[in-house]
């Protein structure tokens, strides 16, 4: 308990405690519309194809993660047109923008003049060495989702469990699409230097499935994985310091072993 009193004494222990806290509520929201409509392989595709916006920017000199943003947002309005073209299939458009943003990350990074980055931090992630920049790129992202949510929460929910009703409804379903799916780019990078390419989707996903055990409101769904992600967050902290393991990993690693244990609770309760 006293080393825990220590830490919160800590600047960079502090940033990753309010880091948790945006995070878990960016990908509370949009995470839930993701695994609604069934988007995980989507998620993971821009998740990849952000990695080519981080070559290009350690190759121009210019902030990774701004260049990633903007990569990854192009990338998912490329994945949204591809997909719905009647000579195109949904997985094959996700393959296309996925491995091309693998080959230009690599390619740029190793082109990038100077001393060779350190990929692993952005493969990987580690929430201890988000810097004040990070947690305003996150705090926006986090305050905008809040807002269109806020605003469109029921077109969301219309779109995300029926897009053809939301259609005959006369809803603006293609622009919504484009929108969320921008949404989704930016809340991909926005948790790169929490938990990393690789893990990334498991934040985006894991939560809102365990959620979606004790609730089938999309409302309540998006609020206990918001409560479930900071946890995850906190224990996977915690885990990290006392083993000195990397903090995406046991993250995540607190996540399935939360949802594992729910999902074990409700077989054995039902």
């Amino acid at each position: 308990m006293t080393e825990l009193y220590e830490l919160m004494g800590y600047t960079f222990f502090q940033r990753a405690l309010i880091g948790s806290l945006l995070a878990s509520i960016a990908c509370g929201l949009v995470g839930t519309y993701i695994v609604t409509r069934r988007l995980v392989f989507i998620s993971g595709g821009l998740t990849h194809a952000s990695f080519g916006g981080i070559g290009l920017g350690l190759y121009l000199g210019v902030s990774p993660i701004l260049s990633a943003a903007l990569f990854s947002v192009l990338s998912a309005f490329g994945v949204e047109w591809l997909s719905k073209r009647k000579d195109m299939r949904e997985d094959s458009a996700i393959a296309v923008f996925w491995t091309l943003g693998m080959a230009l990350g690599i390619i740029f990074s190793f082109l990038a003049p100077g001393f060779a980055p350190d990929l692993s931090a952005y493969l990987f992630g580690n929430i201890l060495t988000i810097t004040q920049a990070d947690l305003c790129f996150i705090g926006a992202v986090a305050a905008l989702l809040m807002l269109f949510f806020g605003i469109f929460l029921r077109w969301i929910v219309a779109i995300a469990f029926d897009r053809e009703f939301a259609l005959s409804l006369g809803l603006p379903v293609r622009r919504m699409e484009y929108l969320l799916m921008m949404f989704i780019a930016l809340t991909v990078v926005a948790c790169l230097r929490m938990v990393g390419i690789v893990l990334v989707i498991s934040l985006l996903t894991l939560p809102q499935m365990t959620a979606n055990l004790f609730s089938h409101s999309f409302k309540r769904i998006v609020l206990l994985s918001m409560l479930i992600g900071y946890v995850s967050c906190l224990g996977g902290l915690l885990l990290s310091y006392q083993l000195n393991i990397p903090s995406g990993a046991s993250i995540i690693f607190i996540s399935i072993l939360i949802y594992a244990l729910c999902k074990v609770s409700r077989e054995l309760t039902h």
